[in-house]
């Protein structure tokens, strides 16, 4: 049976950067699957996109179905005939509902014992027939995000469809989505090629969109965008900051990579590093440029989607933006250094953390108290810097640069600590407070910056915990699940040991005025859940459940001693006279 090449592209308006690499893989499973649940067999799958199209293609599709053999039972023998062997109503009944003579019936063995059947060839339905049923559904079955709907339709996608190329081995596969019609018409990038040409096969799309300025190999983009930036840069002696988080996002903004350098003016470099970068990043998506020093220089790198024609315009056009960002920063960062950072505490008065659980600022009295309980325990000749971090920590949230780019929390935080003479490791608390961030994160490295970040933590589980905000399937909103594996983390890393109780039952008592569940509940639970998340963190890391459990069901009320448990318990397991010596044990 000769296989085919399916290939289906969904030509759109721009697709937001992040829904791009989701969709893609959206689309490959829900073709996979409607392909192997109609029984066609297929081989390699690939997967390409830009922000106007997301593009599938299947190699050595099977055209149709394979023929089966299908049984339909009917009647037990003792109902379908009688003492004479002749068929009864109930035989030719079946018979006839299935469109047979009463002959043509066989006797089959079920487990409900002898009955009669029919046994008939079904013909496979063709490949082009069943994604002609499958795809309109299938397409809106995919994941983004949000979707939405555009003119009077009832369909939803990201962005509204404008054409969609779905063949097998050439042949069109019919049907319409919205209001668009499947056929083998696609259509060059927006500004330079916008017309429509016909294609028949995944090379041939990929010469002639290459012919009119689309790159449909994404790393390619990438690798585009990469080598220009670093020769612009070059030629200046310097070189573009790595930022692999903003590649990719550029990668998905453009279709055909053009990237320029353009300067700002010198006197930016005044504001903090952070600042500029994180300016340029979250405004622009421009790339910052560094010296051999890694010092930020007044120069930046912008992507076109398009040729420039006149760089000198398409420069000066990226550098008046710029330089209005830039002066938006400035004039936040000055009014922030107006007043020290701590005088912004009382601010947070104003700001409502949850409900349920009051102001930042109560939460900032909360987790202070908790952090000096746990500097007098794990580090008694650090609590007044533990105590002033903790105080300090949240103080950002009520700067204009952190309303600007809040990206900065924490990091202006720490900058602004800095220059108001505040210790060293009160100043990098601040900012490492805030971490692990999100899974493979860095962890603090400092004692007060951990003791900080575990217990503004522990206070947002417990709280949340107190008021019934108790997680639920994949819903999280308050990231305690997150939250919870940090203070693992921290704590493993730490290296001391601590009741876990001890502080689950602090944190509880600061939070008696706001709690509506009984403290007992909250105990319990709070215990689980961590515990929950230990087994999880460390059944990643390649530790067998059934070691990581037996450690854990023995007792859990140090992280850092259950850690040890599971490794040893590991080891030993590994021994070769480990099953003899359970054996004899039990």
């Amino acid at each position: 049976m000769t296989r085919s090449e399916l290939l289906l592209e969904i030509g759109t308006e721009e697709i937001p950067a992040g829904f791009v690499t989701p969709a893609l893989e959206s689309l490959s499973d829900l073709v996979v699957k409607t392909l192997r649940s109609a029984g066609i067999g297929h081989g390699t799958v690939e997967t390409f996109a830009t922000p106007r199209r997301l593009i599938l293609r299947i190699a050595d599709v099977e055209p149709a179905q394979a023929s089966r053999e299908v049984e339909k039972t009917g009647p037990p023998v003792g109902s379908a005939y009688d003492e004479k062997g002749n068929p009864t109503k109930a035989a030719i009944g079946f018979a006839r509902s299935q469109g047979l003579d009463v002959s043509e019936l066989v006797v089959v063995k079920t487990p409900r014992g002898e009955q009669v059947a029919v046994r008939r060839i079904e013909e496979g339905r063709s490949t082009v027939e069943v994604l002609s049923e499958a795809l309109p559904g299938l397409m809106e079955k995919i994941s983004f995000p949000k979707t939405m709907r555009w003119m009077d339709l009832d369909v939803r996608f990201a962005r509204p469809v404008h054409w969609i190329v779905a063949l097998l081995d050439g042949q069109v596969i019919p049907f319409s989505f919205g209001n668009v019609q499947s056929g083998a018409l696609t259509r060059g990038h927006r500004f330079t090629h916008p017309e429509s040409f016909r294609i028949t096969s995944l090379d041939h799309l990929k010469t002639e969109l290459e012919r009119r300025s689309v790159i449909i190999d994404s790393e390619a983009r990438k690798q585009a965008i990469k080598e220009k930036a670093d020769e612009l840069a070059a030629r200046e002696g310097l070189h573009a900051l790595e930022d692999s988080e903003l590649l990719d996002e550029v990668t998905f903004l453009v279709e055909s990579p053009h990237p320029i350098m353009g300067e700002f003016p010198v006197d930016f470099l005044e504001l903090p590093a952070s600042i500029l970068v994180t300016c340029m990043k979250k405004h622009q998506r421009y790339f910052s440029v560094q010296d051999a020093e890694g010092r930020i220089k007044n120069w930046f790198i912008a992507v076109n989607n398009t040729p420039v024609k006149d760089t000198e315009v398409s420069v000066r056009g990226h550098q008046r933006v710029l330089k209005a960002r830039l002066e938006d920063a400035r004039f936040y960062f000055l009014e922030d250094r107006k007043e020290p950072l701590i005088n912004r505490l009382e601010a947070l008065k104003g700001v409502v953390f949850h409900s349920k659980l009051g102001t930042a600022y109560e939460k900032v009295e909360r987790f202070t108290a908790l952090a000096r309980k746990l500097s007098e325990l794990l580090a008694p000749d650090r609590v007044s810097e533990v105590e002033r971090a903790a105080l300090l920590c949240k103080c950002d949230l009520e700067t204009g640069i952190v309303y600007e780019l809040p990206e900065l929390q924490g990091i202006i935080g720490s900058y602004y600590a800095r220059m108001d003479g505040e210790l060293e490791t009160v100043a990098t608390a601040v900012r490492e407070h805030y971490l692990p961030a999100h899974a493979g994160d860095d962890l603090p490295d400092g004692i007060v910056g951990s003791l900080v970040s575990v217990a503004d933590r522990m206070d947002t589980i417990v709280g949340c915990f107190s008021v019934g905000l108790v997680p639920t399937g994949a819903a999280d909103p308050y990231a305690l699940r997150r939250n919870a594996l940090g203070i693992i983390q921290i704590l493993i890393n730490l290296d001391q040991p601590i009741d876990l109780e001890w502080l689950v039952r602090e944190a509880s008592a600061l939070l008696a005025s706001k709690r509506a569940r009984p403290e007992s509940d909250v105990l319990a639970d709070v215990m689980d859940f961590i515990r929950t998340r230990f087994v999880n963190f460390h059944t990643s890391k390649d530790f067998p459940l059934d070691v990581v459990e037996a450690a854990v069901r023995a007792r859990f009320d140090d992280p850092v001693d259950a850690r040890r448990r599971v490794e040893a318990l590991y080891e030993w397991k590994l021994r070769d006279d480990f099953d003899a010596i359970v054996i004899g044990f039990k």
